[in-house]
């Protein structure tokens, strides 16, 4: 599989997102634009998208829990819960900045994912959602793209 592809897509996983393909791409030691234009597009793509998602994942877990597949169901509730007491202080107090925050916040549970989940659950409106997305996507990769650097240490 092609680097610029194999990045792109690792940026679009839960949790690893754009920060971690970065750190992927530059250690198989794939040219570090291309690792860099990759995972912003993840991040972009993810901006956009989840936003627009969420309300059908929604509808969607809401009528698995009346099928086998329950489990699933209990499970992204069980994360939702995690989600709404994780991102509330952040967004309740700081706004647009505190999303933005949370999801720079370069740790498992943060994220562009859990960002996206956290501004649904919170009420947060899409034109405030999506810019704080992608731009606390974009500072967790540049915090993450230092020490992949070996800058520090």
């Amino acid at each position: 599989m092609n680097g610029f592809l194999e990045v792109f897509l690792l940026s679009l996983i839960p949790t690893f997102e754009g920060r971690y393909a970065i750190v992927y791409g530059i250690g198989m030691g794939y040219p570090m634009w291309e690792t860099l234009l990759a995972a912003s597009l993840g991040v972009l793509l993810l901006s956009l998208v989840l936003p627009a998602l969420l309300p059908y994942i929604d509808r969607l877990m809401l009528w698995l829990e009346g099928t086998f597949l329950r489990k699933i169901a209990h499970l992204y509730l069980y994360y939702v819960e995690r989600v709404r007491k994780k991102a509330h202080p952040y967004v309740e107090k700081w706004g647009f900045i505190g999303l933005t925050i949370f999801v720079a916040i370069p740790l498992p549970g943060t994220g562009v994912w859990t960002g996206a989940l956290a501004a649904y659950l919170l009420g947060i409106e899409k034109k405030q959602t999506v810019p704080a997305l992608i731009l606390g996507g974009l500072l967790s990769m540049a915090i993450t793209l230092l020490p992949a650097l070996g800058l520090f240490g």
